[in-house]
């Protein structure tokens, strides 16, 4: 158990661990002779789509952090920017000007 996780399960998580039972019980029905071939086929391709369905959030999230990731052009110059803007406030160097026009 990780000290550090509150109990919360992530629900993107939930979703990946649900996908491949979802998936499974689609093959069955579709392989499975206990059902008319026209109802089996319609169960299954129900079941899969939400197989497929709950795979999205794991996949949305992917690829989000594959665009906003640090490693990304976006995400290294979201990085630099609050680097810069975290040292000094807005208006700190007009501020300063101002002053020195005073003079």
């Amino acid at each position: 158990m990780n000290p550090d996780d509150d109990g919360e399960r992530d629900w993107t998580e939930a979703t990946a661990l649900a996908a491949p039972a979802l998936l499974g019980a689609a093959a069955g029905l579709i392989l499975g002779d206990l059902m008319n071939p026209n109802a089996r086929r319609g169960v299954a391709l129900g079941v899969a789509a939400l197989g497929v369905a709950s795979l999205l959030p794991l996949t949305v999230g992917f690829v989000v952090g594959l665009v906003n990731g640090p490693e990304s052009k976006f995400g290294a110059r979201r990085r630099l920017r609050k680097i810069r803007d975290a040292g000094v406030g807005a208006g700190y160097a007009d501020d300063d000007i101002d002053e020195l026009r005073a003079i």
